[in-house]
């Protein structure tokens, strides 16, 4: 038998490669195991991992499955709106519907909504039975969803804007009313203000509406004032 010499071999050299599966024996079925006898560099190199080179936390070891992989932002996007965000969706519209019932007439014909939809808040008006209202909100609330609630929430948004003006105004004739009530010179500052005024007319108002109230009559007078004020004080524009 003839015996060769053969030249010993660099250590690890034909090692066997290692191949770690994972630590998780429940996700076998689904991960995709991590082959770590060779590891790509960002330079293009390739470098073998062998046995004895592996230590217990090591991280170039650890199994990875294609549930740990971040998912692209292609996929986030295209992922339809929660139940929570739908449901909330539709309370608001459901809310603003409910505001629309509560316009005037006059408000609601000058809405950009479709015919069926301005039927349905009329009709709500002659409904009177909680749970007839209650199936009509729901029937408004789903005319809701096929409408664009931008132009109607900027409307809303004028008229409320209009309505505070209102209210400074009612306020300021109030506050007149006041005036003329308490003090006599209240009156000659009016009518500086707005000579076009009926100073005749506002004395005997006055006096009249003092002697009401002295004698715990109904406030007719006051009342006059009040809408004589309306027509000497234009409201702002």
């Amino acid at each position: 038998m003839t015996t060769h010499n053969k030249t010993p071999k660099a250590h690890g050299e034909n090692e066997p490669l290692y191949i770690h599966l994972g630590d998780d024996e429940d996700e076998d079925e689904h991960d995709v195991a991590e082959v770590c006898d060779a590891e790509e560099h960002d330079d293009g190199g390739v470098e073998v991992i062998r046995p004895h080179a592996r230590t217990p936390n090591s991280s170039s070891t650890r199994g990875r499955g294609l549930r740990n992989q971040p998912k692209v932002a292609e996929d986030e996007e295209e992922l339809p709106p929660s139940k929570t965000k739908i449901k909330k969706q539709m309370h608001e519209l459901r809310d603003l519907g409910k505001e629309l019932t509560e316009l005037g007439k006059d408000q609601i014909a000058q809405l950009d909504i479709p015919e069926n939809l301005r039927d349905a808040i009329r009709e709500m008006k002659n409904i009177n039975k909680f749970g007839a209202q209650r199936r009509q909100m729901q029937y408004i609330g789903k005319l809701m969803r096929e409408v664009d609630t931008a132009p109607i929430l900027a409307k809303l948004d004028a008229w409320k804007g209009k309505s505070q003006h209102h209210i400074a105004y009612m306020h300021q004739l109030e506050r007149w009313r006041d005036r003329l009530m308490e003090n006599d010179s209240a009156l000659t500052e009016l009518l500086a203000a707005h000579p076009q005024a009926d100073a005749q007319r506002l004395r005997t108002l006055i006096r009249n509406a003092q002697k009401e109230m002295e004698a715990g009559k109904p406030p007719k007078n006051y009342r006059e004032i009040f809408q004589v004020l309306r027509e000497i004080i234009p409201e702002p524009a």
